[in-house]
């Protein structure tokens, strides 16, 4: 009886392997096979000095002080007109919300909808403390070692200029769009962009402006991030999380530290309380909508066990999700995330406060909203008595835009003929970009553009020694150049 088990269950064993590794095989690629392209031919240097000039101009932005670095943000505009005179002679040139930019390059067909490429003006400031440890000065604009540094180079002014070079080549050469094209910088996404793009989708609405596709920035060309994956990966961002913060306040009676309540009363108690329970009860989520997306088309290129799991989710499914929980960037890709941001209680150390309250940051999936976060907070604290309240600056999270549109075939042919041998696969941009003020006005919205980044590139981002290579730069105005060139029509 025993051996007769033994044998159904070597045989069940046997079935599994044969049916994982035949859905293995099974999994093929779901890369699109294009011819490469050489692209336009790019004086890299000189769009490398363009930068430099643009990171020169210090224009860190403001949410109280719309006129904060108003002059830094007129220098840096004076050179994109010297440097840009085709663009600047061509195209409509509108001044939004003070320093926010808007051109507009009226194409043949009127019926088409057009599309925009947007990038941003502002910079975040340095970390105070940090100047010295920058190998080159944060707004100096080098370029020594390949390389163009400076609090910018990356975030975001590489792809403004990027592709105002893409523009001036195209007029160069007498390209004609048929569809409309807009080109969007405003001057304080990082600070929100309620002034800058917020108005200028809100400006477009006004006239009736159908856009077909917006590409922000967003997600990057990465190298060696995803392990069990060798090639070069481009992630285009189809959705973004939205934002909400909320307000924890706990009240008590106040008094003398000498005659404290029962354990669990006083205002610091119950906000620990409160926080604890939020801390040690993520958010569900799983390997689902983007996400899931993402590893259906990236799975089949990964090698060895990594290959087999993602390609066989039927039954490794609770494995990787465990696994996949362990990061924080991945675990972010997964869920609402919940991040214990900002606790102030109690002015002397022998007096109870009366008062304790904390902010709590949500990043939010696509398929919750701040109302559903919002009741998921009261049912997990389970306490009534603590008062919830939303910052200002809330956002829900944005639509998903479709993989099978032809504007991400667009995007995706381009990618495959500038970058050979690199996959493009949909992904999630955790971090909120000026894009998703325009989806009452787009069919589509992506975040991407083809910086490349190695996993030690990815704390420069809002960090220290803020680069982009010189020959990566040139990239970027090429794959501008030919995405214009099919998507607009000519």
């Amino acid at each position: 009886m025993i051996k007769r088990l033994l044998r159904v269950l070597l045989a069940l064993l046997l079935l599994l392997v044969v049916a994982v590794a035949a859905n293995t095989w099974r999994q093929g690629s779901r890369q699109i096979e294009v011819p490469a392209v050489a692209g336009l031919q790019v004086d890299a240097q000189a769009v490398a000095e363009s930068l430099a000039v643009a990171i020169r101009a210090r224009t860190v932005s403001s949410a109280d002080d719309a006129a904060l670095n108003a002059d830094q943000f007129q220098a840096l505009q004076s050179h994109l007109q010297a440097r840009y005179p085709r663009v600047h002679a061509t195209l409509k040139r509108e001044l939004v919300g003070g320093s926010s930019l808007l051109y507009t390059w009226e194409g043949s067909d009127r019926q088409a909808r057009a599309i925009a490429l947007m990038a941003h003006q502002d910079v975040v400031p340095i970390a105070p403390g940090t100047e010295d440890q920058w190998q080159a000065a944060p707004f100096g604009g080098e370029i020594k070692d390949g390389y163009v540094w400076g609090r910018g180079a990356w975030d975001d002014k590489a792809n403004l200029i990027a592709e105002l070079e893409a523009v001036e080549a195209l007029l160069a050469a007498g390209f004609a769009p048929k569809r409309s094209v807009y080109l969007v910088f405003g001057a304080d996404e990082e600070v929100g962009g309620e002034r800058g793009a917020l108005a200028i989708a809100r400006l477009l609405q006004q006239r009736n402006v159908k856009l077909e596709f917006v590409v922000d920035e967003g997600l990057l060309l990465t190298e060696g991030v995803m392990p069990g994956l060798a090639k070069p990966a481009a992630l285009v961002g189809v959705a973004e999380k939205g934002y909400l913060s909320l307000k924890l306040e706990a009240e008590a009676t106040p008094g003398h530290s000498s005659m404290p309540p029962a354990p669990g009363h006083s205002a610091i108690a119950q906000l620990a309380n409160a926080l604890s329970r939020l801390d040690r009860q993520p958010l569900p989520g799983g390997l689902t909508g983007v996400a899931a997306e993402m590893f259906d088309v990236v799975g089949p290129e990964m090698s060895g066990f990594a290959r087999v799991a993602l390609t066989n989710r039927w039954l490794f499914g609770p494995l990787l999700e465990n696994q996949l929980g362990q990061g924080a960037s991945t675990n972010a890709m997964l869920r609402t995330t919940t991040a214990l941001t900002l606790v102030s209680a109690g002015n002397k150390d022998n007096v109870l406060p009366g008062r304790a309250e904390a902010v709590v940051n949500f990043r939010l999936l696509p398929g919750d909203s701040v109302a559903s976060v919002t009741d998921f907070v009261r049912r997990t604290i389970a306490n009534d008595a603590i008062k919830l309240s939303a910052l200002a600056g809330s956002s829900e999270p944005s639509r998903v835009a479709s993989t099978a549109s032809p504007s991400y075939r667009a995007i995706e042919r381009t990618v495959r003929e500038l970058f050979p041998g690199t996959l493009v696969a949909p992904g999630l941009m955790i971090g909120a970009t000026d894009s998703r003020h325009f989806e009452p006005i787009a069919e589509q919205v992506y975040k991407f553009s083809p910086v490349r980044a190695k996993p030690e590139d990815l704390a420069r981002f809002h960090g220290t020694n803020e680069r982009i290579a010189v020959a990566n730069l040139a990239e970027l105005v090429r794959f501008y150049h030919r995405l214009l060139q099919q998507a607009a029509g000519g």
